[in-house]
């Protein structure tokens, strides 16, 4: 085997890419990370972490709303947006240096520059110093996902998320076109913010994926708190006006906006990547086809997070990163389980599931049992919102397993991460009932459910 400059060399700084590159240095390899833009990829940049940021901003409009039914007189609020945009991005750029700290802290070899597979060993760099060509015994691909606009007349005038964060000036009016994760959550900050909203989605209900009860229960709590949301919905063309951008519809209507979103999903980012010239399979929308180990057609390249369009999550990319590590340079035992990975929909209010939902349960299992809970948070009795919180066990009757957790309320995340854990282990209904409830609290509604109502 002929030498190579490094034992792995890792295309992407994202999540992933990060994780893996730092851990394998830690365990003695030689490594290096080529990155043409900021450290942290789209979670840390353009999506998690800002967006989380700014759905915490949004729910202060709720908590002034909601201040006065306890006793406190609060003055007219009013949203300092460049403000909000200098903070968030004075976060993120410390984000960024924390992540160069890691890196280099571990010993990788930081390489900023447009990376491109030239075979199976070789990696192509094009630097601001020109193009530099290095070797590697197995190369990582971690370039993540980009944002997808569809072919239609004036999608030139559409924004994606990258750009949602650094608007001027504050859009008043805002259309998102799309009904998945970023739209159903840009949807909720902005209007939280102050914009009026509107969300157009072709299907027949948002959210598709998500276990269908939840589907219409957000639905209507997001058109409760004001939102446009218009499904069976299509964009025939964009055009510009005198405040924006003219939306026409394909049902003859028309709408106007100082700023339209399409959140219609991302596809794997792999354009200039040279994968056929290294020999690596596609599948649909470009996406890296990979074996059980992260390993692609060309046997010494690997490739992990949503440039593989497995699942497109943060954590996911981490753990994927992780096993690849422990392949290439641990002991083999690390496999990536994509069975019940949790999830949250950072709407208003937010959403929280692990497991099947009560669709694929009945799909999967002879009997099942769903339990099921309904109500207004403790919260809102005085704060006068009509927000009202879902909850629900999804039980295969013949193990008493349950397969399914599904939440719409306050702190949806936090509340399902403890309850994943539970799930991972096998817990069962019976577990869930022995399970003593802290009081008051949204949460004790999953052990405290009784009697199944279908």
């Amino acid at each position: 085997m002929r030498d190579h400059d490094f034992d792995l060399f890792v295309i992407g700084g994202g999540s992933g890419g990060v994780r893996a590159a730092r851990m394998a240095a830690q365990r003695g390899a030689r490594v290096a990370l080529a990155e043409a833009a900021a450290l942290g990829g789209t979670c840390v940049n353009v999506g998690c972490i800002p967006k989380k940021l700014y759905s915490y901003a949004a729910h202060y409009s709720h908590d002034f709303a909601e201040a006065a039914g306890f006793g406190w007189d609060v003055g007219e609020p009013a949203l300092d947006w460049p403000r909000l945009k200098a903070n968030r991005a004075r976060e993120i750029a410390r984000l960024n240096g924390v992540y160069e700290q890691l890196l280099t802290g571990a010993g990788v070899q930081l390489i900023r520059g447009w990376a491109q597979l030239l075979d199976g060993h070789s990696v192509k760099v094009q630097t601001t110093a020109g193009p530099r060509t290095h070797s590697a015994r197995h190369v990582l691909i971690a370039t993540g996902g980009t944002a997808s606009v569809p072919p239609l007349p004036g999608r030139n005038l559409a924004v994606t998320s990258d750009s949602m964060f650094d608007l001027d000036p504050f859009p008043r009016r805002l259309v998102v076109v799309g009904g998945g994760y970023i739209a159903c959550e840009f949807a909720s900050i902005f209007r939280g913010l102050g914009a009026q909203v509107s969300l157009l989605y072709r299907g027949e209900q948002i959210l598709r994926g998500f276990d269908d009860e939840v589907r219409h229960f957000i639905a209507g709590e997001m058109l409760k708190s004001g939102i446009d949301l218009r499904l069976g919905t299509e964009v025939e063309s964009m055009t510009n006006a005198n405040d924006g951008v003219d939306v026409a519809l394909r049902d003859g209507s028309r709408l106007g906006a100082e700023t339209v979103l399409f959140a219609t999903g991302r596809v794997p980012n792999v354009e200039g990547l040279g994968l056929d010239a290294a020999g690596v399979k596609q599948g649909h929308l470009g996406a890296i086809e990979v074996d059980a180990h992260h390993r692609t057609s060309r046997p010494s390249v690997y490739a992990v997070g949503d440039v593989t369009a497995r699942l497109q999550l943060t954590p996911v990319a981490l753990a994927e990163a992780m096993a690849v590590v422990d392949h290439l340079f641990g002991d083999g035992r690390r496999r990536m389980d994509y069975d019940l990975v949790p999830t949250a929909v950072f709407t208003h209010p937010p959403i929280g599931t692990v497991g099947l939902t009560e669709e694929q349960a009945r799909e999967k299992f002879a009997r099942v049992a769903v339990f099921r809970s309904e109500f207004k948070p403790l919260r809102h009795t005085l704060s006068g919102s009509s927000e009202r919180c879902l909850m629900k066990l999804v039980v295969d009757v013949a193990s008493d397993r349950v397969v399914g957790l599904h939440m719409v309320g306050p702190e949806a995340g936090e509340v399902v991460q403890g309850f994943a854990v539970a799930m991972k282990a096998g817990a069962t209904k019976a577990l869930f009932d022995a399970t003593i409830g802290i009081h008051p609290t949204v949460a004790e509604e999953f052990v405290t459910m009784r009697e199944p109502v279908r």
